[in-house]
């Protein structure tokens, strides 16, 4: 089996700017992305997602290393002081990177 290394992207933000993020993803190189709903408690407290306001979402994207550096770099400049958000971003190996 060959493996081949790659970034994940995850981020985990409000779903009200779901559309929005979708649309910065791929003007920004992500060939794809997985998005799960998300609850749980922080800094900022517990967000249950049972009212709309208060829903987050887990956004994933694998990609190489250059565009997980866009990512981060455009969606910290453009949404972290004004939302909930939270990126990490972790080294994997995947099989058929050319999809990546």
């Amino acid at each position: 089996m060959e493996l081949t290394n790659r970034k994940l992207v995850t981020i985990v933000t409000e779903a009200a700017i779901e559309d929005t993020l979708v649309l910065e993803l791929e003007q920004l190189g992500a060939r794809g992305y997985t998005i799960t709903d998300a609850r749980g408690k922080g800094s900022g407290g517990k967000r249950d997602a049972t009212w709309g306001p208060q829903a987050n979402i887990r956004l994933e994207v694998l990609c190489d290393v250059a565009t997980a550096d866009a990512i981060c770099t455009a969606l910290r400049e453009r949404y972290s002081d004004n939302y909930a958000m939270v990126m990490y971003v972790s080294d994997v190996d995947v099989m058929r990177p050319l999809k990546f």
